[in-house]
């Protein structure tokens, strides 16, 4: 059942406690095991991948087998039903519409004596996403990851996502893929996956950004490759904080937590309300949703140890144990949550009103469902178009600018004791 408290001194070590899950404290052999998967997948290329898929997936494939056929990408559309080819096509839409709005621009400026200045924005040219599987399937992650790739304008985009039985690819994720133009798919999961994308093999092309969630191992061979390519973020189980006063409804917000729960028993689900008679009945609600839940051993576990109800006096103490918490998922289900919305200053994403539970962010109004977790959203932020773009300064000088300034570059590279940069500028201006 979930835990009601109400003092704030209390909340805070209890949000700490929650916000501090994902550090194993046996994480030493877990990242031994990676080091070792890393090192051999650089070293010996398709070979380990066939080894590793055969001990960790226990499914035997060759190198030939890696990358999934065009006959499989066309029969996975008449395994699929209209309705969730539709859906799929009508998040593409959404998704797609919202990121073209993200796309940096490039700008010039001029300023006196022939000076431009001015930034360039250009795509990677490899990316490689992550979409987990096995026994789930993900569309949406999918949708996520590839949509912004493809609006960034990478050249090559891939996709590896681990094999089910028979070395089987779910059709849904396959359909999601090309529907956000993505046709170079490698069924291969795990760490093994991750160091292939960051080393290349003879099979698997090397990439410059990995972006995708998976198990521990998987975050754990993003961080260790991180520096060969660039990776979206390090990321932990799902959560949401609410944040609810006595205008809510019950059942919605008993609904959201445990929308989070059933994710992982590592899920966090926390409800911060100014109502200690709603938190009595969010608490009852829960329990009652839970009775018949499909998902309910994970999901009792989940509420069981991460599930809280923090009953506060104001809307400002709930926003400042949010801000806090810092949540990859925050919904405002208040009065007037634009108002409140001033006060909050770290979330991954924020959802305003009754209206609007966060699964509608989880599949279809635009924005991305990659996120910060594990309080990373006091300083990071959506996966996006800018994760497939990096910026390069544009500099020119004119002979006049370069006199103008000339003396005081030449004083700043004698103070740092760098006579050829004082030259450089000394013999195309004396």
């Amino acid at each position: 059942m979930l835990r009601i408290i109400d003092q704030q001194t209390e909340a805070k070590i209890e949000l700490k406690r929650i916000g501090d899950r994902t550090h194993d404290s046996d994480i030493e052999p877990k990242e031994n095991t990676v080091r070792e998967i890393v090192t051999t997948v650089k070293n010996k290329g398709d070979q380990a991948l066939i080894n590793y898929t055969a001990k960790f997936d226990r499914q035997v494939l060759t190198a030939e087998q890696l990358r999934v056929t065009g006959s499989e990408l066309d029969a996975a559309y008449q395994q699929i039903s209209q309705d969730l080819l539709h859906a799929i096509q009508l998040a593409c839409q959404k998704i797609e519409a919202f990121h073209r709005q993200r796309v940096p621009k490039s700008w010039v400026q001029f300023e006196e004596n022939d000076v431009v200045l001015g930034k360039r924005y250009t795509p990677v040219d490899r990316a490689g996403l992550y979409v987990p599987g096995g026994r789930a399937a993900y569309p949406s992650t999918v949708l996520m990851n590839a949509i912004p790739a493809k609006v960034a304008k990478v050249p090559r985009i891939v996709m590896v996502t681990p094999p089910g039985e028979d070395l089987k690819i779910n059709p849904a994720v396959l359909v999601a893929a090309q529907e956000a133009g993505i046709e170079e798919i490698y069924r291969l999961g795990g760490a093994q996956a991750v160091a292939a994308l960051a080393y290349g093999t003879e099979t698997i092309p090397k990439v410059d950004v990995i972006t995708g969630p998976g198990n521990i191992y998987v975050t754990l061979a993003k961080k260790m490759v991180y520096g060969v390519v660039g990776i979206d973020s390090l990321a932990g189980p799902s959560e949401v904080l609410v944040i609810a006063d006595k205008t809510a409804n019950p059942v919605f917000i008993a609904a959201d937590l445990l929308a989070q729960a059933e994710h992982d028993p590592m899920a966090a689900a926390i409800l911060v309300t100014t109502d200690r008679n709603l938190g009595e009945k969010v608490q009852q609600e829960v329990s009652k949703q839970l009775e018949n839940h499909p998902r309910k051993t994970l999901t009792e576990k989940a509420i069981a140890h991460y599930g809280l109800i923090v009953v506060v006096d104001s809307l400002a103490i709930a926003a400042e144990l949010s801000n806090l918490f810092a949540p990859e998922h925050l919904e405002l289900e208040v009065a007037d949550p634009w108002g409140l919305i001033e006060q909050i200053r770290h979330a991954g994403a924020i959802f305003l009103g009754s209206s609007t539970p966060e699964a509608v962010g989880d599949y279809l109004a635009g924005p991305n469902h990659t996120l910060p977790t594990s309080g990373a959203a006091r300083y990071a932020s959506a996966l996006g178009v800018e994760t497939f773009m990096k910026h390069s300064s544009l500099i020119e000088y004119s002979s006049t600018a370069l006199k103008q300034m000339s003396s005081t570059i030449q004083i700043l590279a004698q103070a740092e004791g760098l006579p050829s940069h004082k030259d450089s500028v000394r013999y195309r201006t004396d």
